[in-house]
């Protein structure tokens, strides 16, 4: 099996709901501006043992993915490995298109397959020759002027296709793009949104913090169940949560104090952290997205750690720690210093949060380049790391996926 990356990127729709990843493939032997055959190679790969290993469900979840087809990808056998009703073929306008592949496509429009076209800028002839094919338009929104954007949307309107702003990297820009009725946004912006932390932090999950700080620190199980007599709603959701997991016990759980005794501090740790990125009203469904990401991050830079140090349960679980709290300050609307100050955490894991410093950090530096598909960054933080190659990295980032996947199942 050759080496391969694979990064993923939510793709919501005008409520901040998710509702879709685009997955970016890339080899070792690539780079941003991947040749074709390398591209090939690359999507294939990450096909084969995505399905092989631990099957796309575990990839995507219950979302599509949208990905890269180049047209040897479209007319070769692979295709038949990807169930219509799990992916969306992107096609660049850039390809070269002929009259095989264009009836290619429609075959494989017939059998239920969706096709979206890459990164728009302006209409020509190209443009024109493929919109009857697809069922969603990308249009990079980064390259274009106001004035311009609204006359591209003005000429797709009169298609049937959904409109998906691409590149959105700002609060302005998915504002205006919503005004001129684009249907779904990706980009930087809900990705690594940092630029949310203008909102005010929410009072609930404020308390929330303060209920992790007590479960991270050396308080005594009284204090905690004191806490939780404090969030009659969190109460409840607890007790649900282990007496749901708790079937082969000889009776119910009655009490706080039991339900967390019986579920011990780590997961009761792991619980509330992941509780922090669960949707409140005050900011739609970003939440499910930010879980997601903040869930797999956690997860990868655990079995990261695992492979460092295979021994080492203390050091994978500070490693799962930094990835859960990495995105944890956009969820509260507060300064990460903060955040790193309220929760007392090691300087190893500080430095890691706050300057991307240390085998933490760098790790978390890794995830975060992987998240945008950042080739030569991996390459050089893998080779400073010197004891993980991108095809494990690959690996077990569909292991870390899979499992924040279902991670988000039941918290909704």
């Amino acid at each position: 099996m050759e080496g391969f990356f694979l990064g993923r990127q939510p793709i919501l729709d005008r409520n901040q709901n998710l509702v879709a990843f685009e997955l970016l493939f890339r080899q070792d032997e690539t780079d941003e501006k991947a040749s074709i055959t390398n591209d090939l190679s690359a999507s294939a790969n990450v096909i084969i043992n995505a399905y092989c290993q631990l099957g796309i469900q575990n990839v995507l979840g219950k979302q599509r993915g949208f990905i890269n087809a180049d047209p040897e990808l479209v007319m070769s056998d692979i295709i038949s490995l990807l169930p219509s009703k799990h992916v969306v073929l992107e096609i660049k306008e850039t390809a070269i298109v002929t009259a095989e592949f264009m009836q290619r496509c429609k075959e494989l429009k017939q059998k239920g397959y969706q096709f979206a076209l890459d990164s728009i800028v302006a209409m020509n002839q190209k443009v024109e020759q493929l919109l009857p094919l697809v069922s969603v338009v990308k249009v990079n929104v980064l390259e274009l002027e106001k004035a311009e954007l609204s006359k591209l949307v003005a000429e797709l309107n009169r298609w049937p296709v959904l409109l998906l702003a691409l590149k959105v990297e700002s609060r302005e820009q998915e504002n205006y793009c919503m005004q001129l009725g684009f249907q779904m946004f990706q980009g930087y912006y809900f990705a690594k949104p940092e630029v949310l932390t203008v909102k005010r932090a929410d009072p609930g999950k404020l308390s929330l913090l303060k209920l992790l700080t007590l479960v991270m620190g050396d308080s005594d199980i009284e204090e905690i169940e004191k806490e939780f007599k404090h969030q009659p709603g969190l109460s409840y959701n607890l007790m649900r949560m282990v007496n749901s997991v708790a079937n082969g016990l000889p009776q119910k759980i009655n009490s706080i104090k039991q339900a967390i005794m019986i579920m011990g501090r780590k997961q009761l740790q792991r619980w509330v952290q992941l509780l922090l990125y669960t949707a409140d009203q005050s900011n739609g469904n970003m939440s499910s997205a930010l879980m997601q990401t903040a869930a797999a991050r956690g997860k990868l830079m655990e079995l990261i750690a695992a492979v460092e140090r295979p021994h080492d349960k203390t050091h994978q679980e500070r490693a799962f720690m930094v990835g859960i709290l990495s995105l944890l300050d956009v969820v509260l609307g507060i300064e990460m210093q903060q955040i790193v100050d309220k929760l007392g955490i090691p300087d190893d894991m500080s430095q890691a949060l706050l300057v991307r410093e240390g085998r933490l950090g760098h790790e978390l530096k890794l995830i975060e380049a992987n998240e945008k598909g950042e080739v030569a960054v991996i390459q050089l933080i893998l080779a400073g790391l010197g004891f993980l190659s991108l095809s494990e990295l690959a690996n077990i980032e569909i292991q870390a996926i899979g499992w924040a996947n279902r991670i988000g199942e039941v918290a909704n």
